[in-house]
């Protein structure tokens, strides 16, 4: 029995011990703290202070050089067919003895877009959290033949076959022509402008999540509408 008491006794005293060494680990804080004053309360306050996000605005460079790496933005593709004619005479001084004819069927494809190399810092307008951004004119950036899809639908070489039979050479020549007519065809239909309105909206979306509050996109309207060279471009997709 006397042993019992001697433990519930030593418990006792144990527990006292410990919650006198919490109370005395308190009382140490509040006079470290009542002496560092100011500093110790505000260490305190910032251990609890959760400082609101702040939007980072990408500085001018980043964002020429991140539309730059799209290089060229193809934004409209327009698929054509078309019936090209070409032709050749046989002739004895200047009279014509005979014609070789040929009419060939032709699908081209235009590419359309914004050369995206040449756009300039000075073309970037940065106010505050807005920017603004003077695209460059869109343009056709390729015109190519689908020779899968092309054919010669008629070739004739006149009266007893008098004409000259240059076949290959009058298909090259309507491929030449096919490439000029489909350019033509896509620049009557209005495919810069139809590049212009898609090449704001890819930018714009590519930009939106910058962290600006405003992003304005301008286009400008090209002036002229033509093939980018005259060498002539062959697919066999």
């Amino acid at each position: 029995m006397k042993t019992f008491k001697t433990s519930i006794y030593f418990w006792q005293r144990l527990l006292f011990w410990g919650a006198g060494s919490i109370n005395l680990i308190i009382i140490l804080m509040l006079v470290g703290i009542w002496r560092t004053g100011d500093r110790a309360l505000n260490f305190i306050g910032n251990l609890f202070n959760i400082k609101p996000v702040e939007p980072k605005i990408e500085t001018l460079a980043p964002i020429v050089q991140r539309i730059k790496d799209v290089h060229e933005l193809s934004t409209t593709v327009q698929t054509i067919e078309t019936i090209v004619p070409a032709s050749a005479e046989r002739k004895l001084g200047d009279i014509s003895l005979a014609t070789t004819r040929l009419l060939y069927i032709a699908r081209g494809e235009i590419r359309a877009g914004v050369d995206l190399s040449e756009l300039k810092e000075t073309d970037i307008k940065i106010r505050n959290n807005n920017i603004e951004i003077d695209l460059p004119p869109a343009k056709i950036l390729d015109s190519k033949i689908d020779v899968n899809r092309s054919r010669v639908y008629d070739y004739d070489r006149g009266f007893l076959n008098l004409g000259p039979d240059v076949a290959p050479q009058l298909q090259t020549l309507a491929q030449r022509k096919t490439l000029i007519e489909i350019v033509n065809t896509a620049c009557n239909e209005g495919i810069l402008t139809t590049a212009n309105l898609k090449a704001q909206k890819t930018i714009t979306q590519l930009l939106a999540k910058t962290g600006y509050q405003q992003v304005k996109i301008n286009v400008t309207q090209s002036n002229s509408c033509g093939t980018i060279n005259q060498t002539e471009k062959i697919s066999s997709k």
